[in-house]
């Protein structure tokens, strides 16, 4: 029998033209030490490429996960008790929330090219934290697996 799958599960991963941007800073590395010969070129193209895809790959490894009577966002992991009410942000929304109606002392788990996201209310009074902003290409999702914990 096959372990139930979470409610919620989500990578945030980074666009595919991050991928060949990471490639482009690995020709840019092989430029650099095109005058010291074919070896030392081969050598910064691997290494320079290696190290941009780590980069673009920790970015884009963030999670977020409804799972074991929490929500589990990149290093954070809230339990669902401390949340309430959660709101769909579509994208001039979302921008708003990010920008100009942020609170600094709220938990934002953002990437700015995934244009929607899902707010979520803190409850716990002894959190500070108001809010948890979650950068989420399925946000109808993400409120849904939350959504018997407002119940």
């Amino acid at each position: 029998m096959q372990p139930s799958a979470p409610p919620f599960d989500e990578r945030l991963t980074a666009p595919r033209s991050w991928w060949l941007i990471a490639f482009g800073i690995g020709v840019a590395c092989a430029l650099v030490f095109l005058p010291l010969g074919a070896l030392p070129m081969l050598g910064g193209l691997v290494a320079g490429t290696a190290a941009a895809c780590v980069a673009v790959s920790s970015y884009g490894s963030a999670r977020i996960r409804v799972v074991a009577g929490a929500l589990v966002a990149g290093d954070a992991r809230i339990p669902l008790e401390a949340l309430g009410d959660a709101e769909v942000l579509d994208g001039e929304e979302a921008r708003a929330w990010r920008s100009y109606k942020a609170d600094p002392r709220a938990f934002m788990l953002l990437r700015s090219y995934i244009p929607t996201a899902v707010r979520v209310k803190v409850t716990d009074p002894q959190d500070p934290t108001p809010y948890v902003y979650l950068s989420t290409r399925e946000p109808q999702a993400l409120v849904a697996a939350l959504a018997p914990v407002a119940a």
